[in-house]
């Protein structure tokens, strides 16, 4: 789901699009759950911002805003598109525009309608530049998107793409063809808004007004979100539970022995220090399968020395090829993920392990020093690259080893900077106040390349529209994602975005580390339902104490 920014957990680490920080030590039993309730008690961390779906671009705000939120399409365990509010979506002949039919008797949880422009003005108030909506870019393609970025607005205007028809019907025009439209439609900054949202978009986020299977109870900041069962829901989810309370932890292992002692019933990670034992705990109901979430760190491209010029690349290079994965995911991961070998995932359609330039994610310690000596003769560098991540998500154990080995095998001066909490983490982030490089990872928002791609990477996503957190700009890059989109079949289509990602891999704007497992463990009070999703998420409706 979003940009998601994933808040490392060792294991399996969300966004926009990064992923869920990693949890506390409030073991209190959520409101409501008590003996013989069927409320589901899941792992969390303190959402970035208030639960607005076009501001949410992490996993702590992302997973309460996808059970709050439908959107015109909604996907399956497996990432299988069906329309749900959507009747129909329609493109014309070259996909440059869509007409939109909803289904009538969608409502949000004030039991007011869902209209064509529930879906026309959120999104074009997420657009609009005055109101600082971190998906902002996730709307770039729809004409008017440029309008709505220029100064003097009041935040108010509309995306001349956007046309209503009637109450069920409205239109799409886009800057060019978009055949993954369709299918980015499911993601939740594409969301409906009530009209109450606009008279107080502040207090709306405190209290978050819906269309999903579930619906907003309370929100006791740093402890607790509670959800429960929206009995007016017709979508095509089959809530299995009465409602889901994401607790927030700042210790996962703390949040792991309370899923032993049943005070949480699941967790989409594993904590570093029960990698080795959790698959035979016969305290916790174990899961652990190939995922989709990719990890890596970035390296912002307006630090010197790693600039997107010739020193910048071959320095991202030599950091790269000085990485040995391998040990990494054997020695702290304990075997529960996967190398990466490009930069989308192997769940993900057009994947390949053989792109051109996937030789610099390869463990190459010689040339390694190699390529860093070329640069030095360009520009010598005696600085100190230091690597933050969040210190409350379990990532320490990861960058001491990616310390170390950049230490031993390039011979630099490199050192970790744990900022304490996630949200203070992404804040500096947002923020572009790190000086060094910083954890990043991504947990798709819907399932193509060009989400791996374009939201991460493009000229559009950066500066603070989307999720290019290190503001990599490359007009080669970006043109040859806008043919992809333009394609007239899926696998023309992936042939481009993998032309895309070997630019990427020889810049390297951030350096892949592995693909997580989709791993994690629920209480035995979980009778039923307990599995992960396309996004490696647990799959909340379907899981039961019953």
């Amino acid at each position: 789901m979003k940009k998601k920014a994933l808040a490392f957990a060792a294991m399996a680490c969300s966004v926009a699009m990064l992923l869920s920080a990693c949890g506390g030590s409030n073991s209190n039993a959520a409101s409501g759950d008590t003996a013989g309730s069927n409320i589901i008690t899941a792992y969390n961390s303190e959402p970035q911002n208030p639960l607005i779906p076009g501001n949410t671009n992490e996993t702590g705000g992302g997973k309460p805003v996808d059970l709050l939120f439908s959107r015109l399409v909604s996907f399956d365990k497996d990432g299988k598109a069906s329309n749900e509010v959507a009747e129909s979506i329609t493109p014309n002949d070259d996909a440059t525009q869509y007409t939109i039919k909803i289904k009538s008797g969608w409502k949000f949880t004030d039991g007011t309608p869902v209209t064509a422009e529930s879906f026309t003005k959120a999104w074009s108030y997420v657009a609009n530049a005055k109101n600082a909506q971190k998906c902002s870019s996730f709307f770039s393609a729809i004409a008017g998107y440029d309008d709505l970025q220029k100064d003097g607005l009041k935040g108010d205007e509309q995306l001349s793409g956007l046309k209503v028809v009637d109450d069920t019907t409205f239109t799409v025009d886009l800057n060019q063809s978009d055949s993954v439209f369709p299918i980015k439609v499911g993601y939740s900054a594409f969301a409906p808004l009530p009209e109450s949202f606009y008279k107080d978009p502040k207090a709306f986020g405190e209290a978050p007004v819906g269309n999903g299977p579930y619906k907003f109870s309370k929100w006791d900041h740093n402890k607790e979100i509670a959800l429960v069962k929206n009995p007016d829901y017709k979508g095509n989810e089959d809530v299995k539970n009465d409602g889901v309370t994401f607790k927030v932890y700042t210790d996962d292992s703390a949040a792991y022995r309370d899923i032993q002692a049943g005070n949480l019933d699941v967790m989409e990670s594993v904590p570093a220090a029960f990698t080795k034992t959790f698959k035979t705990d016969k305290k916790v109901q174990a899961y652990s399968e190939a995922g989709s979430v990719i990890q890596t760190f970035t390296i912002p491209s307006s630090l010197d020395h790693f600039k997107n010029d010739e020193e910048g690349q071959l320095r991202r290079q030599a950091i790269s090829m000085a990485l040995n994965r391998k040990q990494l995911i054997d020695k702290v991961l304990n075997g529960n993920a996967t190398a990466a070998t490009e930069f989308t995932s192997p769940k993900t359609p057009g994947y390949s392990d053989s792109l051109k330039g996937a030789d610099n994610l390869k463990f190459n310690a010689s040339k390694a020093k190699e390529l860093w000596a070329k640069a030095d003769a360009i520009s010598k560098y005696d600085g100190q690259l230091t690597f933050s991540y969040n210190a409350d998500g379990g990532a320490k154990p990861l960058y001491d080893a990616v310390v170390n080995q950049l230490k031993n095998n390039l011979g630099i001066d490199a050192a970790t900077n744990p900022i304490p909490t996630f949200q203070e983490f992404r804040d500096a982030v947002t923020n572009r106040q790190m000086k060094g490089a910083f954890r990043t990872g991504w947990q798709p928002d819907y399932p193509s390349a060009e989400n791996y791609l374009w939201q991460l990477y493009s000229t559009a996503a950066a500066d603070g529209n989307g999720s290019n957190d290190g503001d990599y700009k490359s007009p080669a890059f970006d043109d040859l994602c806008k043919q992809a989109a333009a394609a007239s079949s899926t696998d023309d289509a992936n042939k481009l975005y993998q032309q895309a990602e070997e630019i990427l891999l020889n810049d390297l704007p951030a350096i892949p580390l592995y693909y997580s497992n989709a791993s994690g463990v629920a209480s035995l009070n979980v009778k039923s339902g307990y599995a992960f999703d396309w996004q490696n998420l647990p799959t909340y409706t379907e899981m039961s104490k019953k």
